[in-house]
């Protein structure tokens, strides 16, 4: 399947800090005097423990981003591990939303500790703000993200080395006697019980430390992955570890015992003592920043699993459109809504447990990915092997059980309701899902309703029946309506309308007579209807609002540029006002069967349309082929020109679902999008060009947009326009999602 990529853009500096800056969050503020009340001088051991048990995830995880550097993380490797069903669906939506939850409770965490400095600050107006303006520097590009984390992680590194330093050496600072105060607290305890105390004190530290998962959720733009990935996130946890283990030897060397064991301002209080003056205000600063560090990583990792979600079509798949920037503008835009209500309605503390819990999870299922992708793919190239491989893995089981058996009960009794919720929504939308492809696949060969064929004359009506048949070849009770519209003159009396009716009749049942073999040579019923209206476009509006069944209206383009131009156009009105797909066809000779099809594909419904026409038509023969031509303007890189043809790809398996080998992509660039394709109509020998309408189709001196409007009268073959009807509001709502996407 083809997957539209986003593009790399973060380098290593940006990676690293991505990973530091995200993992050392504002909890490392209040960790440090609850892991000090729970091992006392030994929580330095315990976060050192922790950072080696966590090094065992961090090699699995260099292994699974470097042989897998796409978008998703942890559900990229269990949907590849195990499958994509029930499980990579858990697995995703569980770090989608621990994300997202995490970064309103992070932006929450900011409000609060901004208002230390300024009372009246409005808590929740706050937090949504920050959510806003984070979401919007994402949607601009991963490389803002990437700025902002650089700028913020070396602020809070230049600090803690300061508090670090100044800690060690300063006669305030560290002091042995005050380091072993609390040891005389546990001294009588059993070897057991100083066990315990160490394994729930790794345990609370534990989360704090996987903050480089950012780092393979987002393994898609990071630029040379084989390096950068395995480095940042090595070297972020290394940072991560060191400065963990470093403040807290200060803090518990600095602040007795008594006064450190469970406060939420330890450090705070220890840089009080040996910092005095600023070291209070910076370190509270530090602390504000530090939330602001986690937002960010926590918002670009819930949006690019939303994206990956979507991508593979387990989520919505409007969530995977990408802006101008290569970067998924609606499921940012999803983040910082879910972000912005979970902050509003106060339910921080209780997402918390959600958050925390469903990291354990993910990690859990990430690891036990690593043996089985082993065995799956034993040639698949790996540029980073874990070293000491199973043991790594082992290791991370461990470290899970361990985790686990340690955590709070109310954070696994959330866990097992928020899967059982994930498990229903997963049951429920599958059942939809294949209902919707059932109904899909049995429109398509089934068929059903009609095709009005509105013409005339003989020669207008031959050529659109001919291509009509062979659009419903493969539909069963599809039939074909040669229509006609009967315009009274003005001055003709009532008694004499039955009269022209019964004249027009006859004119068109030879139209019929001459017409039906070519209907009767592709198995499609034909027959002929005649309605009286004072304009052709009323007539037809008429039908249409009468019969819901009708699925198409084609025209036949007139030879006489004068039949076409303005006012009262008949191919403009049906064209802006029918509530059906339009096809109007200018015909210079088509063959039957119809072998060679251009196709121009932009992005819009319209060239969605011409994609399904044209494949309808070639696909009974297995000779036929379509090109489908995407063409750039002005200059690109090689990379723009592999994501322009994987979006016709994307867009193909969208509209088409089985594309086999009918179809044939060229990318191009060009300075004239108009002299590009009549260069290919002139060269490729096409029997036909489908085109899709021109948003200018609404212009009122166009029939369907400058582009097309020039083509129809120039292009050698022959040539259809179509429009594919959408309501006023749905055509309101594709103009916005343009401008935010160009």
């Amino acid at each position: 399947m083809a997957k539209r990529k986003l593009k790399r853009q973060l380098t290593l500096l940006q990676v690293i800090m991505l990973g530091t800056a995200g993992t050392i969050a504002a909890e490392i503020f209040v960790l440090t005097g609850h892991v000090a009340k729970i091992a006392g001088p030994e929580s330095v051991l315990a976060l050192a423990l922790g950072g080696l048990l966590t090094l065992s995830i961090a090699l699995n995880y260099c292994e699974l981003a470097t042989t897998f550097p796409v978008t998703g993380g942890a559900m990229t490797y269990v949907g590849e591990a195990f499958g994509k069903g029930w499980l990579m669906f858990l697995v995703g939506s569980l770090d989608c939303l621990s994300s997202t939850f995490y970064a309103a409770l992070s932006a929450v965490g900011f409000a609060i500790s901004l208002s230390i400095f300024i009372p009246s600050l409005p808590i929740i107006p706050v937090a949504i703000a920050v959510i806003v303006i984070i979401g919007a520097l994402h949607i601009r590009g991963v490389t803002s993200a990437g700025n902002l984390q650089v700028i913020l992680g070396a602020f809070m590194l230049v600090v803690f080395g300061i508090f670090i330093f100044k800690g060690f050496f300063s006669n305030a600072g560290f002091n042995l006697p005050t380091f072993l105060s609390g040891r005389q607290v546990f001294e009588n305890q059993s070897t057991i019980a100083h066990i315990g105390r160490m394994l729930s004190a790794i345990a609370l530290a534990y989360n704090a430390y996987v903050g480089f998962e950012v780092i393979a959720d987002d393994a898609e733009e990071i630029t040379k992955p084989s390096r950068n990935i395995p480095v940042g996130i090595l070297v972020s946890l290394l940072l991560t570890t060191l400065i963990y283990t470093s403040v807290t030897m200060v803090t518990v060397g600095t602040v007795p015992f008594s006064e450190l064991a469970g406060s939420d301002t330890a450090l705070t209080d220890a840089a009080s003592r040996f910092w005095p003056t600023i070291g209070v205000p910076i370190m509270g600063l530090t602390g504000i920043i530090a939330t602001l560090t986690s937002v960010n990583s926590a918002m670009l990792s819930a949006t690019r699993e939303a994206f990956s979600l979507s991508r593979d079509r387990v989520w919505p798949r409007q969530l995977s459109r990408l802006s101008h920037w290569r970067t998924p503008w609606v499921a940012v835009v999803m983040v910082m809504i879910v972000s912005a209500l979970v902050a509003s309605i106060g339910l921080v503390d209780f997402l918390s447990f959600i958050s925390s819990a469903g990291y354990m999870f993910v990690l859990f299922w990430a690891t036990l990915s690593m043996p089985r992708l082993r065995k799956k793919f034993p040639d698949i190239e790996r540029p980073f092997k874990v070293p000491l491989y199973p043991v790594t893995v082992i290791a991370a089981a461990l470290a899970g059980v361990l985790i686990i058996s340690f955590a709070n009960p109310r954070a696994l009794l959330f866990l097992g309701i928020v899967l059982a919720v994930l498990s229903v929504a997963y049951i429920i939308s599958k059942q939809i899902k294949m209902r919707q492809e059932l109904n899909a696949r049995l429109e398509s060969q089934e068929g059903g309703g009609r095709v009005l064929v509105a013409a005339k004359r003989v020669s207008t009506a031959r050529n659109l029946v001919n291509l009509a048949a062979q659009l419903v070849d493969q539909q069963e009770d599809t039939a074909i309506c040669l229509f006609t519209v009967v315009k009274p003159p003005i001055n003709l009396g009532p008694a004499d309308v039955p009269a022209l009716v019964e004249t027009k009749k006859q004119e068109q049942h030879k139209i019929l007579e001459a017409i039906t073999p070519i209907a009767m040579q592709q198995n499609v019923p034909i027959y002929a209807k005649l309605k009286a209206a004072s304009r052709v476009e009323q007539g037809i509006f008429a039908e249409l609002s009468r019969h819901k069944d009708i699925n198409l209206v084609m025209l036949g383009y007139p030879q006489e540029h004068a039949k076409v131009e303005f006012p009262n156009n008949i191919i403009k009105e049906v064209m802006m006002m029918a509530n059906r797909n339009v096809a109007v066809l200018r015909d210079r000779g088509l063959p039957n069967p119809i072998r060679r099809i251009l196709v121009p594909v932009g992005s819009g419904p319209n060239a969605r349309l011409a994609l399904q026409l044209a494949r309808d038509i070639v696909l009974p023969n297995d000779e036929g082929e379509i090109v489908a031509l995407r063409l750039v303007r002005g200059e690109a890189d090689e990379e723009r020109l592999e994501d322009e043809e994987l979006q016709v790809r994307e867009i193909l398996e969208q509209e088409v679902a089985d594309i086999g080998n009918v179809f044939q992509f060229k990318v191009r660039t060009t300075d004239s999008i108009a002299d590009a394709i009549l260069a290919e109509c002139q060269e490729g020998n096409y029997d036909l060009m489908i085109i899709g309408a021109a948003e200018e189709i609404l212009a009122p001196d166009q029939i369907f947009g400058i582009l097309d409007d020039y083509l129809m009268e120039v292009v050698p073959c022959s040539m259809m326009v179509v429009r594919r009807y959408q309501t006023g509001r749905a055509l309101w709502m594709r103009k916005q999602i343009k401008r935010i996407e160009q």
